[in-house]
């Protein structure tokens, strides 16, 4: 006797018969599966979510995948007939959808290695139960991507044809031939005090590696997670997405330091180079020369080409003070301290140690740029509005390079404060250096797409510099990535990619909350604002601090009891973060539907004056227009048509207008008093085509680089 399906087996076992039953019609999509569903698109989205982590487009993919796979396996025909059996209108796009998912060509599928009686077997995650069952059994619960991910994943550690990336999963970046991740450096000391020295010297050693340009180098932070980790080599490689490790320890001994260090070459397990360091904590000459050997022979172990400039880079001396070495590293944690918990005692400790090393070295390079970093972070929010905002970061940044002109850290903050002053050029041109003097620095790839897709609107050359600073990513931080990549195909209206990228971060990170939020970010650029604002409050259900967008509660009616609640509560949060709101644009025009009228003057003054200063301060706000649209909708709703449009010209005479931008400006209460004017509909109907020749372009884009 069976046990009886539970209501998620139900579901899913429906789900995938309708889908099965439309197999071969290419228009069966989300609307249609949603209709037979009897669900609504919302309740269909969350349970889907829950139960299987996918969205309802990637189940009807994916089943459309599995039911090939199966056809592939059995029946003698071509790959393209398989292709249209199954609902893809291209072969050349089902080929792609199958190597991602499978991580193999469809032309390989009966290769695959058959279970009992012929047929696969497929492990599959069912409303949180794991069941072993066979092809024929999966036409009715689709079979989760995990246990295909980890097989493939095993074979590409065998093999150069199956190698597949999970960081980019469906896109296909050109990686340099090598690639590895430097593990943290295990402490064998007898005491704690030294872990941080050991640090210091596994982040030289992958400072150093980063600068070549052959190899690529997982970032310090992504590597932090496996600091403790009970995991092998080979399992960190996998799941790091990369074909070297380097392992490492350090001990000392009264004045003495010992390190060991070693290269896994993963797909082999083999120990392909291994060496011990020793020497004396007095100058920091022989350390760096140790730091920069390693790095060196590591190189040489992977055939990787070090040029004379880059060698002169690695065999550079910072510091000729051990001591002032020392505090550096200090600073450095409590930096690092104060990023995660914003105790101030720990930044204040930071720029103390990092003006202890100065005092000590006054041309110690690393030590003002180190300075600078910890000051951005500190007085960022505080002197937004002042003449003099972040100066002092640019000061000690162009000092930095007065002594080292290659220092990668100083061009980065140079190229984040001309990003921030307005200076667009400048701060390419600075991020540009960084990048040639370390091809592996993920942040600057990170800033430099921002600037390019946000501000200087090319969406085309913003998608590449944020690939690249994904790919060079994990952790954490690859989560915070992906959602850049989720808010860069929304802008440019690639839905499905957007679902991509935002599945592949809530299975990472697990939050719901996220998912939510910018699925209904989604529903909100195509117009269902009761869509938006339910996935909206799902999220808040979640995570108290996710509040709906001030403006959406405004746009369908019947919302003024929430909409009220909401502009409350986001002042009170405001009020209690101290950090700037740039919100009291929508948030005034609640309080005046509510009657608040003397609170909603308060809110739309002190939001001109702010906008105003943006403007003439040229922050990213006024960089980006967003201040000339909130005074377009404050002088819009006063009555002011003069300066309503004055501002909204502005706003919409950009070179490029997004789907988010588009569905507010149509539909935003706030214009009521302009909407019949032909000048707003002329304006929206720019904004409109400068939408399309972007996202075209960007299409032709994603065809040339096989990503769509």
């Amino acid at each position: 006797m069976t046990d009886p399906l539970s209501n998620d087996q139900i579901l899913i076992r429906k789900l995938t018969g309708i889908v099965c039953e439309n197999l071969g019609n290419e228009n069966f999509g989300v609307k249609e599966l949603v209709k037979e569903s009897g669900l609504s698109r919302y309740s269909l989205t969350r349970r889907l979510h829950v139960i299987a982590q996918k969205t309802i487009n990637q189940f009807i993919r994916e089943t459309r995948l599995h039911k090939a796979l199966e056809m592939l396996q059995k029946e003698e025909v071509t790959v393209a007939e398989i292709a249209y059996k199954v609902g893809f209108g291209s072969p050349t796009y089902f080929n792609k959808c199958f190597h991602e998912f499978f991580g193999y060509p469809p032309g390989m599928a009966k290769k695959a290695d058959p279970g009992p009686g012929g047929e696969s077997n497929h492990i599959q995650v069912v409303a949180g139960q794991i069941h072993k069952r066979n092809d024929r059994q999966s036409l009715f619960i689709i079979s989760a991507s995990i246990l295909c991910l980890t097989i493939l994943v095993y074979l590409g550690s065998n093999s150069v044809i199956f190698k597949r990336s999970t960081s980019n999963a469906g896109i296909p970046i050109q990686y340099p031939k090598k690639s590895l991740a430097v593990l943290p450096f295990k402490n064998f000391s007898d005491s704690t005090a030294n872990q941080y020295f050991i640090d210091g010297v596994m982040e030289e050693i992958l400072t150093n590696l980063c600068k070549i340009h052959d190899i690529k180098v997982i970032s310090r932070t992504s590597v932090e997670e496996f600091r403790e980790s009970p995991k092998s080599a080979s399992e960190i490689a996998k799941k790091l997405n990369v074909d070297y490790i380097v392992e490492g320890s350090g001990q000392k001994y009264g004045n003495t330091f010992r390190f060991r260090v070693q290269l896994i070459e993963v797909p082999t397990d083999r120990h392909i180079w291994a060496d011990a360091y020793e020497f004396e904590m007095i100058e920091t000459k022989s350390l760096f020369k140790i730091q920069s050997q390693i790095a060196q022979k590591i190189a040489t172990a992977l055939e990787a080409t070090i040029t004379s400039k880059v060698k002169d880079l690695i065999e550079k001396v910072p510091t000729q003070s051990m001591v002032a070495y020392k505090l550096y590293q200090k600073a450095n944690n409590y930096e690092r301290d104060y990023e995660k918990t914003r105790n101030l005692s720990s930044y204040q400790t930071a720029v103390n140690l990092y003006n202890a090393a100065l005092e000590l070295d006054t041309v110690f390079a690393r030590a003002y740029t180190g300075l600078a970093l910890a000051f951005w972070s500190r007085y960022y929010a505080e002197t937004y509005f002042k003449e003099g905002f972040l100066d002092s970061c640019q000061i000690l940044a162009e000092k930095a390079l007065s002594i080292d002109e290659k220092l990668d850290e100083a061009y980065y903050v140079k190229g984040r404060y001309f990003s921030e002053k307005g200076e667009i050029a400048e701060a390419l041109k600075n991020y540009d250096k960084a990048l040639e003097i370390n091809p592996n620095y993920s942040l600057a790839y990170n800033y430099k797409g921002t600037i390019l897709a946000f501000i200087s609107n090319d969406y085309v050359k913003g998608l590449d510099n944020f690939h690249k600073a994904l790919d060079l990513t994990r952790g954490d931080d690859r989560i915070s990535m992906l959602n850049y990549l989720v808010n860069l195909y929304v802008n440019c209206g690639f839905w499905e990619k957007a679902k991509y990228y935002l599945d592949e971060a809530t299975n990472l990170s697990g939050d719901s909350a996220r998912f939510f939020l910018n699925s209904g970010l989604m529903e909100f650029c195509q117009e269902n604002f009761e869509g938006a604002l339910k996935l909206f409050e799902s999220a808040g259900k979640i995570d108290s601090v996710i509040f709906a967008d001030q403006f959406l509660y405004n746009i369908p009616p019947g919302h003024l009891e929430e909409a009220y609640t909401n502009a409350i509560r986001k002042l009170e949060s405001y009020e209690r973060s101290g950090k700037i709101n740039l919100e009291l644009c929508h948030i005034g025009y609640t309080l005046w539907q509510a009657g608040k009228y003397e609170e909603a003057d308060l809110c739309f003054n002190q939001h001109i004056k702010n906008c105003e200063d943006i403007i003439r301060l040229n922050r990213q706000g006024g960089q980006k227009k967003f201040a000339h649209y909130d005074l377009a909708c404050i002088y819009a709703f006063k009555g002011d048509k003069a300066k309503a449009f004055k501002y909204l010209e502005e706003y919409c005479n950009r070179s490029y207008s997004r789907p988010i931008e588009l569905s507010l400006t149509k539909n935003d209460p706030m214009f009521a008093n302009i909407r019949g004017d032909d000048r707003f509909k002329n304006l929206v109907k720019k904004m409109e085509t400068n939408y399309q020749a972007e996202h075209e372009r960007v299409q032709k884009w994603l065809v040339k680089q096989e990503m769509l």
